[in-house]
């Protein structure tokens, strides 16, 4: 542990709403104008470099606040970190109440297999399996499965065993909602004979 004196530890810990709000407003501001100019250079060398921009704000960005809102770090507002993480959680496609639950097992039963779901990198290493994780091209599709049987109601072994009975409703109501807005957002994909409105999720 770093050499931090008590008082400034304390000082550092304070939680305060002004400052997530300011830097939760920039994010959100910088990923509508990087959405906006993806969307007026779309077939353009622009929408390349743009659509990393886009990436790195929606899904790296969103993971930090998932991580710090779930614990309720952010902001001095419950009611606040509640409703970004709620955010984070659907654009990084997770359920909220499944995955706080499965990241309180993650910081008990830390790298333990078998219990911890959320190792990032398993054993024995692999280059070829790291970078397709990077991609979230397999992790991607295997949550948005997940969602899928965990909306028409069965959840599914993980599921079953990190989140308490009490709250096996709230998932599968959790996850019709992800769906309901990933379905919504087909349908306007199909409407716009395009497939540029499911990029931005």
């Amino acid at each position: 542990q770093p050499p931090i004196p008590k008082e400034k530890l304390i000082t550092l810990s304070q939680r305060s709403n002004l400052r997530p709000i300011r830097d939760t407003t920039i994010w959100i501001c910088l990923l509508v104008a990087s959405g906006f100019l993806l969307i007026t250079t779309w077939f353009s060398w622009w929408s390349l470099p743009l659509m990393i921009l886009y990436g790195a704000l929606y899904g790296g960005a969103a993971d930090s606040r998932w991580h710090e809102c779930g614990h309720g770090t952010a902001f001095a507002s419950r009611r606040a970190n509640d409703v970004v993480y709620a955010v984070a959680s659907f654009m990084l496609w997770r359920g909220p109440t499944l995955w706080r639950w499965s990241h309180h097992r993650h910081h008990t039963d830390t790298i333990i297999v078998g219990r911890d779901a959320e190792i990032a990198f398993q054993r024995p290493p692999s280059l070829i399996r790291t970078a397709i994780a990077l991609t979230n091209l397999r992790g991607g599709v295997d949550m948005l499965w997940r969602q899928m049987r965990h909306a028409a109601g069965r959840l599914d072994t993980d599921a079953r065993d990190l989140v308490p009975v009490s709250e096996h409703r709230r998932v599968i109501t959790e996850a019709r909602v992800f769906v309901g807005i990933v379905g919504a957002v087909l349908v306007w994909c199909v409407l716009a004979g395009s497939i540029v409105p499911a990029l931005f999720i």
